[in-house]
């Protein structure tokens, strides 16, 4: 058995729907694969003495799913009373619409084409919902609409795509830039270090227990890949899939296309700082 404490983040464990927190609950969506892991994390969200709870990402448009995630939460005695996204891949939010038919609920995201009502969300806003406090945490990087939410009083942030439970992220170029994800990551990492957050509720794969070792690791990973796509240009290796061929060598084959998005990444960055 591995040790969860000597990796990254201190992942809890299994993935298991179940409470994650004293006020947050995971619904694990039937999608598992190479790309979502063990498959979408659904979160509702409510202060325990309320009725009334909110819904990050219902994933998939999968109509068993999305029934669980309200018989989940009306098990726990609320009632949904507003769906939130972190990002617009379909895995997150391909569901949002018809949940909203089957709550009653308006959805908010940063990009206009994903919302249902007239409200979105930008940086710094304070989702309240029954008593409960929700902070929108501009993180672009994986995708341009990325956010997290900070959830101070359980000193947990949810992170979507932006830090996995397991194994590191997708920087989805051309909509995603790199330069913005270390921005981000870096962000998080202030409110790990500033604002006293120890856990990390990803849009996939287990909660982690130690949520600056994570981002630190991440950090660190992006770091390393950099000077290796640096080393592999300066070998010869040119074209994105030379790259991936020649530093992604020991990943899973499956995985090299979401691999050669990451470089791409990796490669605009590097020149636009003069790198290669």
């Amino acid at each position: 058995m591995t040790n969860a404490s000597v990796l990254p983040g201190q992942p809890r464990g299994a993935v298991v729907s179940g409470r994650a927190t004293a006020r947050t609950i995971n619904v694990l969506a039937p999608n598992p694969s190479a790309m979502t892991l063990d498959g979408t994390n659904t979160w509702i969200v409510a202060e325990p003495d309320s009725d009334l709870a909110v819904v990050v990402d219902p994933g998939p448009l999968d109509q068993g799913h999305l029934r669980n995630v309200v018989a989940t939460a009306e098990k726990a005695g609320k009632r949904i009373a507003l769906t939130l996204l972190t990002h617009g891949h379909p895995d997150h939010a391909e569901g949002a619409a018809r949940f909203a038919e089957l709550t009653g609920t308006k959805v908010r995201a940063l990009d206009p084409a994903l919302r249902l009502g007239d409200e979105g969300l930008a940086a710094g806003d304070v989702i309240r919902t029954g008593g409960l406090e929700l902070r929108v945490v501009p993180t672009p990087g994986h995708t341009a609409d990325s956010l997290c939410f900070h959830l101070a009083a359980d000193q947990a942030v949810l992170t979507g795509d932006t830090v996995l439970g397991r194994g590191t992220t997708v920087v989805a170029h051309p909509d995603g830039r790199l330069g913005d994800y270390l921005d981000s990551l870096r962000r998080l990492r202030s409110l790990t270090v500033d604002d006293g957050v120890h856990t990390v509720l990803p849009g996939h794969g287990p909660v982690l227990e130690d949520a600056q070792g994570a981002v630190e690791y991440y950090l660190a990973h992006r770091a390393s890949r950099l000077a290796q796509i640096e080393t592999a240009v300066e070998n010869g290796y040119r074209s994105a899939a030379d790259v991936v061929a020649h530093v992604y060598a020991d990943v899973d084959r499956s995985l090299w296309p979401a691999a050669e998005l990451s470089v791409r990444a990796q490669l605009e960055y590097l020149r636009e700082h003069g790198l290669i």
